[in-house]
């Protein structure tokens, strides 16, 4: 994106700015600058810091909206089978993360189950297929069906869905307060 200013000569000096994508190797932690307000009024976080102090897989709040949620989760070795009453979004915003899907013979889950939840063992079904992410790139996690996560390195995901009994909620640790 590039902004203009009148120059000396009459013209329009161009000065230009840079968009850099983060890593969890390399990211700025950012902050709100409220003119007239309270901190505490507002949540921010930086998915990559959260990423880097989680334990992986583990799935930290980092925005809601009424019960949705936005999680960070720390892309790290082979996750644990899950599976959700509704649809969730995964997005890779650091590494390679490979997606193993599976459609459930039958759900343990009640139609109206808020948030993923660990499968005990292996999912009982046909195999849907794999999924492979890399930066940037989206899967649809399908109501119904049992998911894992593979990342040979450590990465970074974003996850939508509902908030559930795993998702953690850690304000006070994650958002800027001063």
């Amino acid at each position: 994106m590039t902004t203009g200013k009148p120059s000396a000569g009459g013209g329009v000096e161009r000065s230009s700015y840079v968009t850099r994508f983060a890593s969890l190797d390399d990211y700025e932690k950012g902050r709100v600058e409220l003119i007239n307000d309270d901190p505490r009024h507002y949540a921010f976080s930086n998915i990559f810091d959260v990423a880097s102090r989680s334990k992986p897989w583990e799935k930290v709040a980092v925005g809601k909206n009424m019960e949705y949620v936005l999680e960070a989760v720390r892309a790290e070795g082979t996750s644990e089978w899950r599976t959700c009453a509704h649809d969730e979004f995964a997005v890779c915003l650091d590494g390679e993360v490979t997606v193993e899907l599976v459609k459930l013979d039958s759900s343990p889950l009640p139609a109206d189950a808020e948030g993923s939840v660990a499968l005990a063992g292996e999912p009982q079904g046909p195999r849907m297929g794999r999924i492979f992410l890399k930066r940037g790139h989206q899967a649809l996690l399908p109501a119904g069906s049992a998911y894992r996560f593979i990342a040979t390195q450590t990465g970074v995901l974003m996850m939508q869905t509902i908030a559930g009994p795993d998702t953690q909620f850690r304000w006070a640790e994650i958002c800027q307060t001063v």
